[in-house]
């Protein structure tokens, strides 16, 4: 792909990729390992980071269509950076608590929410749409890169300085990233002239998407996705490191493999999307995503006699189908919605959609947690492939099975 600026836009997408994988397991071990987080504690402080998109999603994307932005991007990108460091800082000063990390997540949730409005609608300004595929593909193929090396950086960086240090990674990452995105060549047109007001501006882009014949059933598929994404994905951290034994470092070699499987996706995406559609292929994602969790489920427990070998090799086979499914699907869906949304709606449409997923997955996270420590890890994962299977089966019912780029 020839497009100026595409490769600097690219490359501060891989480095924000790879800080964020570090990240991941940092977090997760600090609340979980460090800190001795309850599963029901996990799935608060997870729906902190998520909570945004509720309170402000649908605002900031009609603020967003009113903006250049690439300025916006430049400015979260550095504010993200200045928020993570809030946690090594308050660790060093012995201050850093479970409460303390959930008002930090919150505000780095509500940074995410205006960086990742004004990111989807970047990229359709940056790349002619007849490319959005093959430029998304490129995109999750170095993300997938850094999630595979990510974890066991991350999971090494853990073991050998503490989960609170990991974090300047991620840090360091955002302010590179802003740096990069700064120097990106484009020509924004000007901030559009308002002549409505900010409520009806939110009204036209929820319209746009849930009366639309074809994105309107993968808008709802995708809800329901992230209900039971956010359940297994909260359940999962505790489930490897307690109930099957799994140290920061295995558990992030097993979550690398999602990195692998997603590169292969990913690799395949765009020769898969022009020759089967981009309905077959969503569907084709979401069914492997449920697989894959199914088969983490079938996890054998180490109380039960298993060897940590076998539990591990069972997490990192469900990572690995979790990321092929999510390669094949993500630059196919995320193709498809912005080819098919107007330039002066694509803000909107991005945090409108993303807000409700977010929304959803606060729910999930709380569920998941409730529910594990109410009947058990494995019963819950159950409940999460069920919800899968339902996400899949209104892709298979609706229009969108035979949609095309």
């Amino acid at each position: 792909m020839t497009v100026p600026g595409f490769r600097t836009y690219w490359t501060a997408a891989t480095i924000g990729a790879f800080g964020s994988s570090v990240t991941v397991i940092a977090i997760q071990v600090l609340i979980v390992s460090v800190l001795d987080a309850s599963a029901t504690e996990v799935g608060l402080i997870r729906a902190a980071q998520l909570l945004p998109y509720l309170l402000l999603g649908l605002v900031v994307g009609a603020l967003v269509d009113r903006m250049r932005r690439k300025p916006v991007l430049v400015w979260s990108n550095v504010l993200l950076a200045a928020t993570l460091l809030v946690i090594p800082a308050l660790w060093a000063l012995d201050r850093l608590s479970l409460w303390a990390v959930a008002v930090v997540l919150f505000l780095f949730g509500t940074l995410n929410v205006i960086e990742f409005a004004a990111l989807q609608s970047f990229l359709p300004r940056l790349v002619p749409r007849s490319e959005l595929l093959a430029a998304n593909a490129r995109l999750d193929q170095s993300e997938t890169v850094a999630q595979t090396t990510g974890p066991v950086v991350g999971g090494g960086l853990v073991s050998l300085l503490g989960a609170p240090w990991a974090v300047l990674v991620d840090a360091v990452s955002y302010l590179v990233s802003a740096v990069l995105i700064a120097r990106v060549p484009i020509d924004e047109p000007p901030p559009r002239p308002t002549t409505t007001r900010l409520r009806q501006e939110i009204i036209e882009g929820v319209r746009w998407i849930y009366l639309h014949k074809t994105l309107a059933p993968l808008a709802w598929s995708t809800h329901v996705w992230f209900l039971g994404n956010s359940m297994a994905a909260t359940v999962l951290v505790p489930f490897a490191l307690r109930s099957l034994g799994l140290s920061p470092l295995t558990y992030g070699i097993a979550l690398a493999l999602a990195g692998v499987g997603g590169l292969l996706g990913a690799l395949l995406a765009t020769r898969l999307g022009h020759s089967y559609g981009a309905g077959r292929i969503v569907l084709l994602g979401r069914l492997l995503t449920m697989a894959a969790w199914a088969v983490v489920a079938l996890a054998p427990a180490a109380s039960a006699g298993a060897t940590l070998s076998s539990s591990f090799f069972a997490i990192a086979a469900g990572q690995l189908l979790l990321g092929l499914g999510m390669g094949v699907e993500n630059a196919n869906e995320m193709g498809y919605w912005q080819a098919n949304t107007p330039d002066e709606v694509q803000g909107r449409v991005n945090a409108t959609r993303r807000s409700a997923n977010r929304t959803i997955a606060v729910a999930g996270a709380v569920v998941g947690g409730l529910l594990a420590d109410l009947v058990g890890f494995r019963p819950t994962l159950w409940l999460a492939v069920a919800v899968f299977a339902v996400a899949s089966a209104i892709l298979a019912l609706s229009p969108f099975r035979s949609a095309r780029h």
